[in-house]
């Protein structure tokens, strides 16, 4: 039993052990990520340093900081999570767009001209998203 801030006591059982996260883990490592969905992850976020190389010239001074190469590990990861959670044992390019903005937020710094037209990273997300190609 645990008692909650100044009021009654709760039980509280656990619903998954240790083992159980351990072997989710493991398993999200075994989703299958073809070539081509890690290419696409990878141009995602070089595009977030670099939007001219995806032919998007607006958007480079809405940019302060773009993600680092290794939100693209990280993309990866939560993309190969999304798709175990939704019983596939492989990643598809829905399953990045799911999980990208979550992943790319707080790793992509607006300028202060950005802010001043009121476009957040959120918007500069979304036009990647909308842009880059999918394979």
């Amino acid at each position: 039993m645990d008692r909650v801030a100044d009021g009654p006591e709760v039980e509280v059982e656990s619903v998954v052990s240790l083992e159980d996260i351990r072997g989710a883990r493991e398993a999200v490592k075994l989703v299958y990520m073809d070539d081509k969905i890690k290419d696409y992850i990878v141009t995602l976020v070089h595009a977030t340093r670099f939007p001219t190389e995806v032919d998007l010239e607006d958007m480079v001074d809405l940019i302060e900081h773009g993600s680092s190469p290794r939100a693209t590990i990280f993309l990866a990861r939560a993309a190969r999570a999304h798709a175990f959670v939704r019983r596939r044992g492989y990643v598809t390019p829905e399953d990045v767009k799911a999980v990208g903005a979550d992943v790319l937020r707080h790793r992509l710094v607006v300028s202060y001209e950005a802010e001043a037209e009121e476009v957040d990273a959120e918007h500069i997300i979304q036009r990647l998203f909308d842009h880059v190609e999918v394979p």
